[in-house]
């Protein structure tokens, strides 16, 4: 991810390979863990923390095939090892993406 201060809402849809009305679901369904702010026309913009936290949803969500109620209690229990899953899932996906990079190289 790189180093932005805010993202807008079709910049965390493009992240996640989602639509941005998904993305604007999960943002006002998932108040205690994602805290959008307003620029003056009254766009959301997400802070890369918040970007993190759609990514667990997404994870969460449309991978463990979760409903939001069940997402929502995951992340708010903080069970142990949940954040570790989600971030060695995230390199595993990443090095899978290298490797048949590689593979198509070859």
């Amino acid at each position: 991810m790189s180093n932005k201060i805010c993202y807008t809402i079709g910049e965390v849809a493009e992240l996640l390979g989602e639509n941005t009305s998904l993305v604007r679901f999960w943002s006002d369904n998932f108040t205690d863990f994602i805290h959008p702010r307003r620029n003056n026309k009254g766009n959301r913009l997400f802070s890369p923390e918040d970007v993190e936290m759609f990514k667990k949803i997404h994870f969460l969500v449309k991978e463990r095939n979760l409903t939001l109620e069940g997402a929502r209690k995951l992340l708010g229990s903080n069970e142990e090892g949940a954040d570790q899953r989600f971030e060695v899932i995230a390199k595993l996906k990443e090095i899978r993406s290298l490797l048949e990079t590689v593979k198509n190289d070859i």
